[in-house]
C-alpha cells in the first residue's frame, strides 16, 4: 500500500482490536468494546493484569508478547503512559499487518504524532485522547462505562486516510464517547489549562495543607468536601502525570503562569481589604463558571 493511498478497512464490528497496556484506561476500553467489535486482545507485561481482564470478560485472550498480540489485529490501541507510547511506536511498526489502524490514548499529542509520522507507510496512524479518567490506576479500577458521554479527541496525521479516521470515530462512538477531531498542537494547548493545570493546582493545595495545618490533630477531622473534591486528582498516578507534564511543558508552564497572576490578583484584593473589588471579580468568575456548566 502506498503512503496516502485509500485502504479498505473492516467495519468496527468485524475488527480484531489489540489493546497494549491493560490498566485503567486500556482495561476500561477493552470492556467498553465488548459487543462492538469481533474480538479484543490484551497485551501487557503483567500477567496478573491479563488474567484479571480475562476473568472480567474485558478481553478474549491476552499475551505478554507485543508481536504476538498485535500481529493479526485490525486496530491496535496503545494505552500506556505517554513516553512509553513513544517508545512503543519505535518498535511496533514491524509487527503490524498492512492497513492496520494504530491509535493511542495519550493525554498529550505533539510528541506522539511526531513519532507516529515515522511508522511504516502501510500503517494507518491516528492520535487519540479520551477526556476521562480516575485518580486511581490499574486493571482493578477499570470501568467499561468510563467513556460514556465523554469527548474522545482524534488527531489525524496528514497521511491518515479518511477511512481510518472514520474507523476511529466508530471506535469512539462504540464505547459511548463523542468523537472530536482536533489537531495535536491545538489539543495540547487546550488540555494544558483544562486538564493538566488542575492536577498541579490539586497538588499545590495538598502541599499547602500539609505545610500549614497538618501539625494540628483536628485538621483532618474537619476537612470539608470542597477540599476533598478540589484535591481529588492529586491522587493520580505519578508516572502517568510526570509523562504528561514533561511532554507538554511549554503549554503547561504558560497556563500555570497565567494562573499565578490570577491568584495573585485575588490575594492582593483580600490583602488590601478591597471588598467591592473582590466582590466584582468573584461575581464575574462565578458567572463565567455558570456559563461553562449551565
Amino acid at each position: 500500500m502506498e503512503q496516502g493511498a485509500e485502504v479498505l478497512l473492516k467495519p468496527l464490528s468485524e475488527c480484531q482490536i489489540a489493546i497494549v497496556g491493560i490498566g485503567l484506561m486500556g482495561g476500561s476500553l477493552a470492556g467498553a468494546l465488548q459487543g462492538a467489535c469481533h474480538q479484543v486482545v490484551g497485551v501487557d507485561r503483567d500477567e496478573v493484569a491479563i488474567r484479571v481482564a480475562q476473568d472480567r470478560g474485558y478481553i478474549q485472550w491476552g499475551t505478554t508478547s507485543l508481536a504476538d498480540g498485535v500481529r493479526e489485529a485490525d486496530v491496535v490501541v496503545l494505552a500506556t503512559p505517554v513516553r512509553a507510547i513513544i517508545e512503543l511506536l519505535r518498535e511496533i511498526g514491524a509487527y503490524l499487518k498492512p492497513g492496520a489502524l494504530l491509535m493511542d490514548l495519550g493525554s498529550t499529542k505533539a510528541h506522539i504524532l511526531k513519532a507516529m509520522a515515522a511508522l511504516p507507510p502501510d500503517v494507518e496512524p491516528l492520535g487519540g485522547h479520551p477526556m476521562c479518567g480516575k485518580e486511581v490506576s490499574g486493571i482493578k479500577a477499570a470501568d467499561p462505562t468510563l467513556f460514556q458521554g465523554r469527548t474522545f479527541i482524534l488527531s489525524p496525521l496528514e497521511r491518515t486516510s479518511s477511512q481510518a479516521l472514520a474507523l476511529g470515530r466508530a471506535l469512539a462512538r462504540g464505547v459511548g464517547a463523542q468523537p472530536l477531531v482536533v489537531s495535536g498542537h491545538r489539543q495540547d494547548f487546550l488540555v494544558a489549562t483544562l486538564s493538566h493545570l488542575p492536577y498541579l493546582l490539586a497538588c499545590a493545595l495538598v502541599s499547602t495543607a500539609d505545610a500549614t495545618t497538618s501539625a494540628d490533630p483536628f485538621a483532618w477531622q474537619i476537612v470539608a468536601g470542597g477540599f476533598r473534591d478540589t484535591s481529588r486528582v492529586a491522587g493520580s498516578d505519578v508516572t502517568m502525570m510526570v509523562d504528561i507534564l514533561m511532554t507538554n511543558r511549554e503549554e503547561v508552564v504558560k497556563a500555570a503562569r497565567v494562573c499565578q497572576t490570577k491568584l495573585e490578583q485575588l490575594v492582593s484584593l483580600v490583602e488590601a481589604g478591597d471588598e467591592d473589588g473582590l466582590r466584582e471579580v468573584l461575581s464575574y468568575i462565578r458567572e463565567t463558571r455558570r456559563e461553562m456548566y449551565p
